[in-house]
């Protein structure tokens, strides 16, 4: 029998926009930027790991010069009293014995920061350009 209000449900399946030059559009716009975009490099840093596990020997010649600064900003370097004057004197010739030896600072957190800077000053001074804070034990 025959509906005498509104449409049929076949007249209803040929209804409606045609999709198909739009998706060719579609596919067409994707494909374009696939193949026009760059592609960036990423920077990455070099890992270098050491050959073996073992830990490596300390050779005994090669300490540290190791400067302590007291709570009253005393010097002591290799376990004497330093004058504040004398401490390039000490750390040239320690660095004489030893030219690879660095310079390692133990200041007291009670001392004062003037001492510290004077200590790396005078090692610069000596020729030490590696000089290292440490903190006390």
């Amino acid at each position: 029998m025959r509906r005498a209000f509104g449409r049929g449900r076949d007249e209803d399946s040929g209804e409606g926009p045609n999709l198909t030059p739009m998706l060719d559009v579609v596919f067409i716009m994707l494909i374009f930027f696939i193949v026009t975009a760059t592609f960036v490099k990423e920077v990455g840093l070099d890992v270098n790991q050491p050959d073996e596990d073992k830990p490596k020997t300390v050779d005994p010649d090669k300490k540290s010069i190791v400067v302590k600064i007291s709570n009253r900003d005393r010097i002591i370097i290799a376990k004497r009293d330093v004058d504040r004057r004398s401490v390039r004197a000490n750390i040239e010739r320690l660095h004489a014995e030893n030219p690879e030896a660095p310079v390692i600072i133990q200041a007291h957190p009670e001392s004062t920061t003037d001492v510290m800077i004077h200590i790396m000053d005078s090692a610069r001074q000596a020729g030490v350009y590696n000089v290292s804070l440490a903190a006390p034990p």
